[in-house]
């Protein structure tokens, strides 16, 4: 098909999907739903146009998660990163790793993939999704109790690096294990390069970024955000070619850029959460074209079960053991976080990793991620405000009608 007919089509798609966007809000759907919802319905052979590409799905869900995560960055007050560090912190990295060997072992007790490939499956689903918790929590206008909203969009917002990390190297582990399996130590110099590379390049970029606009005068405010979005393609580019993490690299880099850039801030956000909510829909959209619902159906029923047990077990679970070393958290606190891991569009993104390279039962993993979002997305995404009332949490419950 040709070039300028794919863009025909998917601008329409695109714009769509954000005139549906006002009702889904009323209604409290994340727009995830809407847009997947459209490229279900428009690229599956209905109308003449079948997407099959699952290189090209992958390539473009990685730009678009960094763009996400970059923007998350340059909205995330530096006072809200003081504050949830600590079990925000916790949450996004142990409770990644925890979420991820007890959802594994579950799913090889229930599944007929083999403990390492349940791994990788528990990996691709252990993160949260920060475009969901900020869009229900802003649709409903949930203002929650101890800080319970920015710990949950901290840990959103920071825990696809560390979720990438295990889904990148379970994924290579089980392509090359043929060559021999990799001892600790390459994975503890694996893990350490991906994460210091990303920090120390996000950490450099951000940093002379800040420098040079606050310092050289540039002739027009509109050419701030230009430069704000070579500085991020540089910093996904040099992270890669480096070997980092480049969610990790961006996401500091975007934080420093936010906080600390005194001309042209405010132009700057609104320019790029435009360029999010693009790169959102388009990505939504794409994952949407590129699963077929005719093979949806057959993996549903095996899917209820994993997703109702990582929703009322291995989050939970995961999220008490955060919590140890928080002992002044309240258990009201502490039980609505755990209830509370809404996932989004990242797991499908993330389940096309081991596809694109080929991992056995990957496709079929695939329509079972698309699942587990569903389930999570409607039952947490609607429990939100019930449990925060149930629990006292929320600061604003609504009047009961008259």
């Amino acid at each position: 098909m040709p070039p300028d007919i794919i863009i025909f089509g998917i601008s329409i798609l695109i714009a769509i999907g954000i005139l549906l966007h006002h009702p889904s809000k009323t209604l409290g759907l994340p727009s995830l739903l809407i847009f997947m919802g459209v490229g279900l319905a428009f690229g599956n052979g209905e109308f003449g146009f079948v997407y099959d590409n699952l290189q090209l799905t992958s390539t473009i869900g990685t730009v678009a998660l960094n763009t996400i995560v970059f923007v998350g960055g340059l909205n995330t007050p530096m006072k809200h990163i003081r504050f949830a560090w600590k079990e925000g912190g916790m949450l996004s990295s142990a409770g990644v790793i925890f979420t991820t060997v007890i959802f594994g072992f579950i799913l090889n007790a229930l599944l007929d993939f083999d403990l390492i490939t349940c791994m990788l499956f528990a990996a691709v689903v252990s993160s949260t999704d920060a475009a969901a918790v900020f869009s229900i929590l802003e649709s409903k206008k949930l203002k929650l109790k101890h800080g319970t909203g920015t710990i949950l969009e901290f840990e959103s917002a920071t825990n696809d690096p560390i979720a990438l990390l295990m889904v990148i190297m379970l994924t290579d582990f089980i392509i090359n294990s043929a060559n021999g399996t990799p001892t600790a130590l390459s994975i503890a110099t694996s893990l350490g390069q991906q994460i210091g590379v990303g920090a120390v390049i996000g950490l450099i970029m951000g940093k002379l970024s800040v420098w040079a606009l606050n310092n050289i005068k540039l002739p027009e405010f509109g050419l701030i955000p230009v430069f704000i979005l070579a500085t991020f393609a540089i910093t996904v580019s040099s992270t890669e070619i480096l070997g980092g993490n480049e969610l990790i690299a961006v996401y500091i880099a975007g934080v420093i850029i936010g906080n600390y850039l005194k001309k042209g801030a405010e132009v700057s956000k609104h320019f790029f959460n435009g360029i999010s909510w693009l790169a959102q829909s388009l990505m939504f959209i794409i994952l949407g074209l590129q699963i077929f619902p005719q093979q949806l159906m057959p993996v549903f029923t095996i899917s209820l079960l994993p997703a109702i047990l990582l929703i009322l077990v291995a989050r939970p679970l995961a999220v008490q053991l955060c919590y140890l070393p928080f002992r002044q958290a309240s258990w009201r606190k502490r039980l609505f976080v755990s209830m509370i891991g809404l996932k989004g569009a990242t797991p499908i993104v993330f389940a096309l990793i081991p596809a694109a390279a080929g991992v056995e039962g990957a496709r079929e993993m695939i329509h079972m991620v698309f699942f587990i979002v569903l389930i999570s997305v409607i039952v947490q995404g609607a429990a939100i405000e019930p449990l925060a009332n149930k629990l006292k949490l929320n600061l604003k419950p609504k009047k009961p009608d008259l």
